[in-house]
């Protein structure tokens, strides 16, 4: 008998351990489900934080590549201006020597050697700059004086070029040094 008693006695409480957990389940559902909801919701906005961040970081690798990308055609093209800044010098005595030399001075030799090296300079992206007659402009030119303008449209132009300019891959490398009217 002491059997049966245990028996149902055990029973009560596991019947009462199983309503109570049903009874436990009814009110925390609502809360569960809350729980749940603002989980899901943190998440979603945690994977959306995420996905800016990427987009971002995506866009800024982007950018950096093409920035380098740019610099690096830059310096490519620009790798020669030390040494063509260094030659201009040498071209403008030549072309002073052959401008002002007497007929026969020059040997047909030194003519042709010096349009040699004009040539080698252009294919490198050398271009001179033309400024007689030009509107100043500063900054392309350089004024070294001021000259008195014979007439009164040519007020504030280039009258004299007394070195000239030049580009380098449509960059200015050296400023003419011009003579102004005004």
């Amino acid at each position: 008998m002491e059997n049966k008693e245990e028996l149902q006695a055990e029973e009560q409480v596991l019947q009462q351990d199983t309503d109570n957990q049903t009874v436990g389940t009814e009110e925390n559902t609502p809360e569960v489900e809350n729980k749940e909801a603002s989980q899901l919701e943190n998440l979603s906005i945690e994977l959306a934080e995420l996905k800016d961040k990427y987009i971002r970081l995506y866009s800024d690798f982007d950018n950096f590549r093409k920035r380098t990308a740019k610099e690096k055609l830059d310096m490519i093209q620009s790798a020669s201006e030390g040494v063509i800044r260094d030659i201009l010098p040498v071209v403008d005595d030549i072309e002073r020597a052959v401008a002002n030399a007497q007929e026969g001075e020059i040997s047909e030799g030194v003519t042709l050697i010096f349009n040699k090296l004009n040539h080698a300079l252009t294919s490198k992206g050398l271009k001179p700059m033309d400024a007689k007659g030009d509107v100043f402009n500063p900054d392309l030119h350089e004024a070294i004086t001021q000259f008195p303008s014979p007439t009164e449209e040519d007020k504030g132009k280039v009258f004299d070029v007394i070195e000239k300019g030049y580009y380098l891959n449509d960059k200015v490398i050296r400023f003419a040094k011009v003579v102004v009217a005004n």
